[in-house]
């Protein structure tokens, strides 16, 4: 029913009010845009499960080919000198590339980056055993290492965009991953280095390479990166700020790159010098020397994996703080220990120190800069790897081995100062 027309003063009648007019509850199909900062979650829970495969493979790819070189080296016929310049095509292709991956993940997004560099990635590690030359193999190297490098920058890009939409510190597990998968290829070339030749064995890292890529690049390539909102608020905060703030933030993400080398340098130190330290100087035998590595390797994964709630409980800043002060008492032990067992220890608790300050800075440097920043931190840190060893090799032969080592201590000792400095940046 309808309520009759109300009467104006002096009899005159008032035209009824005009009906509003009913909304219709749609959206034209022309203003329906992909939102990249609001993800339902399973949309989340579907990347998160994604980009800890990319980690993964990565860690079961690369350790799969390190644990063939013997056998590389045989087949080329290469000196030990020849074979060192040829790895280092594998370090020079990942540092070149870093950077320019940065600026592929900002035009073209970090998702289908991460797929076309791991697909190349799972391409490249057959060729190796197809080379019969130290410079072959460097060629093949090159690309190899070009590949690893972009992948990294990529996937890393990916789970900062990711953590910041979590709103969760996750970054650790990922790292964790890619650990867990350096173990399992490490294991897995272990047990079929006798019945399978290179050729066959990296042959089938590349087809568990494509086929994981397959189905995790999927969910890579159908969901967009979530914009985080305090990289998407950035614009408008800046617009003000003018060259001085730019330049204070480029600071602060060569400041993390920082944290990132020191860590780096202390576990390219460890995959090259503990084992020797431990058998050279303590006299272990080859089997415990070995064991060496593999302690500092395994408590470095369980401080990743307890990361998130470590992280969750004292901050990034306080993380960084504790983590570099453990690593620095831990590897002072380990070089300055007179038995093995005491060194071993110092060995665990260095890995657990060192386990979480690289996730925490490439994590911090992609929040303040995405993509570039990771690819600074990425760049400063595996230029930390591959400092690492020729400096104690120097410092050793002017000193002594274990003096050297302590480097890697007062290095952690830098990290845990670095943090101190970033209490007051935003998410520290």
């Amino acid at each position: 029913m309808t309520a009759a027309p109300a009467s104006a003063p002096g009899g005159a009648h008032r035209l009824p009010a005009p009906r509003p007019a009913r909304t219709l509850h749609f959206v034209p199909i022309i203003n329906k845009t992909r939102v990249h900062s609001v993800v339902p979650g399973r949309r989340l829970t579907a990347l998160r499960a994604a980009i800890t495969a990319f980690f993964a493979l990565d860690g079961f790819i690369f350790a799969g080919w390190v644990v063939r070189i013997p056998d590389i080296k045989h087949q080329t016929h290469a000196s030990t000198g020849a074979l060192g310049l040829a790895l280092l095509g594998v370090s020079a292709g990942a540092v070149l590339t870093m950077t320019m991956t940065g600026r592929l993940c900002r035009r073209y997004g970090s998702h289908p980056v991460t797929v076309v560099c791991m697909v190349v990635l799972a391409l490249s590690v057959a060729l190796p055993p197809l080379t019969h030359s130290a410079p072959a193999l460097g060629a093949v190297l090159l690309l190899f290492g070009a590949a690893y490098g972009g992948v990294n920058v990529a996937f890393n890009s990916a789970a900062v965009d990711l953590v910041a939409a979590l709103r969760k510190p996750v970054m650790p597990s990922f790292h964790a991953a890619f650990s867990l998968g350096g173990m399992a290829g490490a294991g897995l070339g272990g047990l079929v280095a006798g019945a399978l030749s290179p050729t066959r064995h990296l042959l089938g890292l590349t087809v568990i390479g494509l086929l994981v890529t397959a189905v995790a690049g999927r969910t890579l390539l159908r969901y967009e990166p979530p914009a985080p909102p305090e990289r998407t608020r950035a614009p408008a905060e800046r617009a003000d700020g003018g060259t001085a703030d730019r330049r204070g933030g480029r600071g602060v993400v060569v400041l993390f790159g920082l944290v990132a080398l020191c860590t780096a340098y202390g576990e390219g130190a460890m995959a090259d010098w503990g084992a020797l330290h431990l058998q050279q100087d303590l006299a272990a035998s080859a089997g415990t020397a070995a064991a060496g590595y593999a302690c500092f390797a395994l408590a470095m994964t369980v401080g990743r994996l307890t990361g998130t709630a470590l992280l969750a409980r004292l901050g990034r800043a306080r993380t960084v703080i504790a983590g570099g002060g453990v690593a620095a008492a831990g590897m002072l032990l380990g070089a300055l220990a007179p038995s093995v067992w005491a060194a071993l220890t110092g060995f665990a608790v260095t890995g657990l120190g060192l386990a979480n300050l690289f996730p925490v800075a490439v994590e911090r440097a992609g929040a303040l800069a995405g993509p570039s920043g990771v690819a600074v931190a990425s760049t400063l840190g595996y230029g930390g790897m591959l400092l690492g060893p020729p400096a104690i090799g120097f410092m050793a032969d002017w000193s002594s081995l274990p003096a050297a080592l302590t480097s890697v201590a007062a290095l952690a000792a830098v990290a845990a100062v670095l943090g101190v400095s970033t209490r007051r940046l935003p998410g520290g």
